[in-house]
């Protein structure tokens, strides 16, 4: 009796922790935080008042880029409502990010549906050496990205089934899946859905400061890329080291349920494997001669070629045609309807996004069209200046801010949209490309998705500890991934500083340094 009162009291002791407690603070505070469209709405309904303070004041600033005096604009007016009625259908079809996150989920949607992505990760990850199984599931999860949140639900379960049929502690198999899912959402050899979404924002942001910036969804490309095999690593190392000696040997009771590819699944993936050869051929027969039909019609360049203006294009028919190829065969899909219900798929677990991005269109119109983001952006850029930080240390700054911030707003999207109309224009006036302000914004994003309760996936993954540990809770799972956090951290800013330090592009036609012109 005396033994359980102290086991009680140690645990009472344990949930009363400074760690503890900070996480039921930040838990408390992100339940308290509404709906995000409901957010936007209350935002862009901000945004209309303080446009009316501010034409009280006598406020202005000189656009950097123009030289024009800004002052604020008044949607309290009769002028300002009649912009705010007429203009809310066009704020949200015009909104950069829509149709480009639409036109490639219908792609993936048929990938996905047709059971391709599914068998892919299952052959990245069984045929691995049992000594590299810790890399590939880390690696998977990152690649997994590529087809939105896909990991979460597959990889995440199937690594600690795995990691259990290797004698091994299942938690830290379903650890490192969720690290690279999560943790490494940014990094990716393959250009995903994320990649357009945020550099739509990133344009409509940009917007404020010059209406003719374009900003490439593979402008974060090079970086990104070259990290996936850094961040591979240190969720390796962290597992190994850190995370599975913490968790112990494994006494449950849960036994191996694995499955093998299919022959009908391994003869989709050989059709897939053909039409992906295919499909890169027809595009190195594009661009690689010149005067190819996929280069620039103007300069025959191909950082501003078809090719990359219509990346999302190529997403999609990527994604179609394999996803496709791998139904015929492994015999998912038996006809046209199967492949549009794939489709259909993809728009269905897109509703919630639709209604996002309906009021953050208009959040970021009224943003515009008050002058207040480029009057808060120059404002903003001589504090900095006045500061005498320098770029390093601004953009180390802001990884810490932005992870800060998602510890309590989950979603990249939305803290994307109502973060990038003040930094953008704000780094711009510094001499920071959009660009890069982008890449920092995605790093700090990334880290504290793995503990972040607020993260979407968060909930799922505390019911996937909990097939091996009945006691596991929000507590549990921090307490798992916050050495990943840590390293990715830690890692992924030593990267950013040699990067920026040597001056490597970050992706394609997308340069560090901002010129204001």
């Amino acid at each position: 009796m005396k033994e359980q009162e102290v086991m009680d009291q140690a645990l009472a002791e344990k949930k009363n922790g400074p760690v503890q407690k900070f996480l039921q603070i930040v838990e408390r505070a992100g339940n308290a935080l509404p709906h995000p469209a409901t957010l936007f709405l209350g935002f862009s309904i901000l945004i209309v008042l303080l446009s009316g303070v501010a034409t009280l004041f006598d406020l202005s600033v000189t656009n950097p880029g123009t030289g024009e005096v800004i002052t604020p604009v008044n949607l309290l007016s009769v002028d300002g409502l009649h912009m705010i009625i007429t203009q809310m259908v066009t704020n949200f079809t015009g909104f950069a990010p829509l149709g480009v996150v639409l036109v490639a989920m219908l792609g993936i949607g048929i990938a996905e549906g047709s059971g391709l992505i599914g068998a892919l990760i299952r052959m990245m990850v069984l045929s691995a050496p049992k000594r590299m199984m810790t890399f590939m599931i880390v690696f998977a999860g990152i690649i997994s990205n590529t087809a939105s949140e896909v990991g979460y639900v597959l990889l995440v379960p199937l690594a600690a089934i795995i990691f259990l049929g290797l004698g091994r502690h299942p938690i830290a198999g379903l650890a490192a899946a969720f690290a690279g899912v999560s943790g490494g959402y940014s990094a990716n050899l393959l250009l995903g859905t994320i990649d357009p979404l945020l550099s739509g924002i990133s344009q409509e942001a940009a917007h404020i400061v010059t209406t003719e910036y374009t900003v490439n969804p593979a402008c974060n490309y090079f970086f990104m890329a070259a990290s996936v095999f850094f961040i591979a690593l240190a969720g390796t190392w962290v597992t190994e080291k850190i995370v599975e000696p913490r968790l112990g040997k494994y006494n449950g009771d849960e036994s191996q349920d694995i499955q093998e590819l299919t022959p009908l699944e391994k003869k989709g993936l050989r059709n897939a494997g053909i039409v992906l050869l295919i499909f890169v051929a027809l595009i190195l027969w594009g661009i690689l001669p010149e005067g190819g039909f996929l280069r620039d019609p103007e300069t025959d360049g191909i950082l501003k070629s078809p090719l990359m203006k219509g990346i999302v294009t190529f997403i999609f028919m990527l994604a179609a045609g394999t996803g496709i190829a791998y139904g015929l065969g492994a015999g998912s899909l038996k006809n046209d309807s199967d492949v549009m219900k794939g489709m259909e798929a993809s728009m269905k677990t897109l509703g919630s996004y639709i209604v996002l991005v309906f009021f953050a269109a208009q959040f970021v119109a009224y943003f515009k069209w008050t002058n207040l983001g480029i009057i808060f952006a120059v404002k903003g850029a001589e504090v900095l200046q006045a500061s005498g930080l320098g770029t390093i240390p601004l953009m180390i700054a802001f990884i810490l801010l932005t992870a800060l911030i998602n510890l309590v707003m989950g979603s990249a999207s939305a803290k994307w949209t109502l973060m990038a109309p003040v930094f953008i224009p704000m780094f711009m006036i510094l001499g920071i490309s959009p660009e890069l302000t982008q890449l920092v914004y995605r790093i700090g994003d990334s880290v504290t998705n793995i503990i972040s309760p607020m993260m979407s996936y968060f909930a799922l993954i505390v019911a996937f500890i909990q097939r091996y540990d009945k006691k596991a809770g929000i507590g549990t799972v921090v307490a798992t991934m916050l050495p990943y956090t840590l390293v990715f951290l830690l890692i992924w800013t030593v990267i950013l500083i040699v990067w920026m330090s040597v001056g490597l592009p970050i992706g394609p036609d997308s340069p560090i340094d901002f010129v204001i012109k």
